[in-house]
């Protein structure tokens, strides 16, 4: 190998305060392990010699406490884009020592090429494979990785010796878009269509050494499946089939995106076990245990994806059964498993999760109270606006019922009203496609407010009685003011 081959301390050391750093990695899949552990150590040991070490860190999506959470968790983070879900990185966004620019995540890539946002200097990318030309084969994510690589003036490498290069080619598919007024249409008609390439190149020179690690994704399973998520499940199910049945989706079917988290696995699940709905394609930005599980029962057909989020047990169960999962699973750059037009041009059904929805659909799927942050709002954005169907599911409620997720106007709004058809709870269905305002107030309190909230709501929606969209402004925040108040939405006053 013509690189030189460094310690994790040495790749560290290489990064300079206020360096912009591009890390490859969606969530922990394909995340480096190592080097960011060692530069939070870095950063300890400046901020105990009175010196500042600071970087500003891009990412595919999220990267867990492998990367953003471990250096939020000693300061060491200026500016994070375009996702977070770690607990260090929310503290830290939420307490003002972090800027977060929350991004739709097909956006950033390109948004750094146009010069809109700051490029890289640096880029640390998790590979398996590097060859003396500068040919990279990625692990289990691409996430923004091509475009970082192009960017960046300075290459580190963590080689993992944990993915076997011969396995890892044959799932990738990279395709960088061009930029305007050049741009042409992505060539994708067919989800199993190849576009790209199967490594990564980038120029040798930038590649200032390697760090040899052999490391899993340290990945852990889902949580068992409460009653509340299994009833969303089947609620989406029985959705689903209906609109089969009324021969509003074709016979052969339409492709699948589906969101992260156990909600996200309970909908799938649900969906997987169904009788009408035939075998289907999924078209989405992460791959988790759940469609490996209806590959093996012959559910999923086939997977376009952004990255493999799996269990380590789940990913030995690919690695050890190749054979069958080389023509199911096919990995690009976020910036094409999100493309909103390729949503629209396939007519992708979206079920994604929310936070809160208000009575007129709008839906709030990143912040708590309107002012914290929790999670991103990733890849829902990129999805809901171009999809054929666009679904938002969440419990009726939360904190034991003192919280409920069905609110007369939402803290913050993530997804308008116009881009939301349908909202699912465990309490049921709202069907929102062609309804006025106040119809789908009186469907959405019906049909997905839990039974002690609806009388609730419907006081507040008889308050107003004109206007378009029938909002008092004076108690239009009330269930949350009770909430900061005493504790529970239910002693709001709407008197």
């Amino acid at each position: 190998m013509r690189y030189k081959v460094l310690t994790a301390e040495e790749a560290a050391a290489m990064i300079p305060n206020g360096e912009c750093v591009g890390f490859s990695g969606f969530a922990n899949a394909g995340a480096p392990k190592v080097i960011p552990m060692a530069m939070a150590a870095h950063a300890r040991a400046e901020h105990e010699a009175g010196r500042e070490w600071r970087i500003s860190l891009m990412s595919g999506a999220t990267t867990s406490t492998l990367v953003a959470g471990c250096l939020a968790g000693e300061d060491a983070l200026i500016r994070h884009m375009p996702y977070q879900s770690s607990p260090e990185t929310r503290k830290a966004a939420n307490e003002g020592r972090m800027h977060y620019n929350d991004l739709h995540v097909s956006l950033m890539a390109q948004q750094m090429r146009y010069g809109h946002l700051e490029r890289p200097t640096t880029a640390v990318i998790e590979c398996c494979e590097v060859t003396d030309d500068g040919e990279l084969t990625l692990t289990t994510s691409e996430g923004n990785t091509p475009t970082f690589g192009l960017l960046a003036d300075r290459i580190i490498l963590e080689l993992n010796s944990f993915h076997d290069p011969r396995q890892l080619r044959c799932l990738h598919d990279i395709f960088i878009p061009s930029d305007p007024p050049q741009r042409t249409f992505i060539p994708l008609n067919n989800l199993d269509d190849r576009i790209g390439r199967p490594t990564m190149k980038v120029d040798p020179e930038k590649i200032v050494g390697v760090v040899l690690t052999h490391e899993p994704d340290y990945i852990a399973p889902f949580k068992d499946l409460s009653e509340v998520t299994l009833q969303i499940g089947e609620n989406m199910r029985k959705f689903l089939e209906a609109e089969y049945l009324a021969g509003r989706i074709p016979a052969e079917g339409l492709p699948l995106q589906s969101g992260v988290g156990n909600v996200a696995n309970a909908v799938l699940a649900s969906v997987g076990q169904s009788t009408i709905i035939p075998p289907f394609k999924m078209h989405t930005e992460v791959l988790q245990d759940t469609v490996v599980d209806l590959m093996k029962q012959g559910r999923c057909l086939f997977a376009s994806s952004c990255c493999i989020h799996v269990c380590d047990e789940t990913l030995q169960e690919i690695y050890q059964n190749f054979d069958f999962y080389r023509s199911k699973i096919l990995l690009r750059p976020v910036e094409v498993s999100n493309n909103p037009a390729i949503a629209r041009r396939i007519g992708l059904i979206c079920m994604n999760t929310a936070l809160e929805v208000d009575i007129f659909g709008n839906v709030n799927s990143t912040h708590i109270a309107g002012t914290h942050i929790m999670n991103g709002i990733g890849g829902s954005g990129d999805f809901a606006r171009s999809a054929a169907y666009t679904i938002f599911s969440c419990p009726s409620v939360a904190k034991g019922g003192a919280i409920s997720a069905v609110v007369p106007m939402v803290s913050h709004t993530d997804h308008t009203e116009h881009d939301v058809h349908v909202i699912i709870t465990e309490q049921g269905v709202a069907d929102l496609r062609g309804l006025s305002p106040r119809e789908r107030a009186e469907v959405i309190i019906e049909n997905c407010a839990h039974p002690e909230y609806r009388p609730l709501l419907r006081k507040y929606l008889a308050r107003t009685t004109k206007g378009h969209t029938p909002h008092d402004l004076h108690k239009a925040f009330s269930f949350h003011n009770a909430f900061s108040d005493t504790g529970d939405m239910r002693n709001a006053d709407l008197d």
